[in-house]
């Protein structure tokens, strides 16, 4: 009886899945209940009859963005393809169309958008498309250089430039991220422009940041940025990585440091409020940042290259 059963558990099979045949079909041929036949088919599949693969390498990278996405919570996890032999460059325009076709799936009209300065960050306006959205504001979300920064890199230059791209306008910050002491921070914040940023900075929905990384202190970007003060000061200080100039540790935990009470800037608290927190990223050198940044919630959204990814993973 046993092996009767077994006969038409893989006859119904073969017909469905090799000949293509529908479950009203299967029933009028062989005389059985549609019911039945879906039970059956189930059945199939339960006691191994029937084994069902899929061919993730098919689909590129999207095993990975997966097991990104399951790791760390994450919204969602955007890899690019880009080859080993490519330039820094070329990945950074890579990962700008990749920010660039998720915010068509994101943008409404009205929307607030929070952007950090950096290398990586400057080909952002150019990898945005034309979307169908309007009243769309642009705003920096921490201050300028203490030294010399080539102006490309310049968080304002980004965020005018990336407004014009989403056809909306932007808000400029004129004041530095590390004023010289707490007493010029707590002027020049006192202004009425940047009371007006302050409160933008509570309402951002999309945040778009680089992470940066202390195993990359020794880049012209980051000199020019910080100045060799603060590059000193965090010597010692068991910085794994930051965003927005806001640093942690290998847990992803906030920092405490004096820095702090020098810089303008969005704080941690005011960033994880923001719904889409778009990490902008890559380098094997940058996976302990990257990891870290996850596991702390800064970002909710990453957007890396494969090669990266699979070295996050390892975290």
């Amino acid at each position: 009886m046993q092996k009767e059963e077994d006969k038409l558990l893989v006859r119904i099979a073969e017909m469905y899945y090799q000949e293509d045949k529908n479950q009203s079909q299967i029933s009028k041929e062989l005389n059985i209940h549609r019911s039945t036949i879906s039970r059956l088919l189930k059945r199939s599949r339960n006691e191994g009859i029937v084994n069902i693969s899929i061919n993730y390498d098919k689909a590129g990278t999207y095993s990975i963005e997966k097991e990104l996405q399951e790791k760390f919570g994450l919204e969602k996890a955007i890899i690019v393809q880009a080859g080993t032999d490519l330039s820094r460059t070329q990945k950074d325009k890579l990962l700008a169309q990749g920010v660039g076709e998720y915010i068509t799936e994101i943008i409404k009209d009205e929307m607030i958008f929070g952007f950090s300065w950096g290398e990586t960050m400057a080909a952002i306006p150019e990898g945005l498309g034309q979307y169908d959205a309007e009243n769309i504001l642009c705003v920096p979300m921490i201050g300028g250089p203490s030294g010399r920064l080539i102006s490309d890199f310049h968080v304002n230059t980004i965020t005018y430039e990336a407004s014009k791209k989403l056809n909306g306008r932007a808000l400029l910050i004129d004041s530095p991220a590390f004023p010289e002491t707490v007493a010029l921070k707590k002027a020049l914040m006192e202004n009425e422009f940047n009371q007006e940023l302050i409160d933008y900075w509570r309402k951002i929905d999309v945040a778009i940041l680089g992470i940066g990384s202390p195993t990359l202190k020794a880049s012209e970007s980051w000199k020019q940025f910080y100045g060799e003060d603060v590059l000193t000061y965090l010597e010692g200080k068991k910085v794994v990585g930051d965003v927005v100039s806001r640093f942690y540790n290998i847990e992803g935990e906030h920092i405490d440091n004096t820095l702090d009470d020098r810089l303008i800037g969005i704080d941690i608290a005011e960033l994880k409020r923001a719904p889409y927190r778009i990490g902008v990223a890559e380098a094997v050198d940058k996976a302990d940042a990257i990891a870290s940044a996850l596991k702390g919630r800064y970002i909710n959204v990453l957007v890396t290259t494969e090669e990266t990814a699979r070295e996050v993973l390892k975290r």
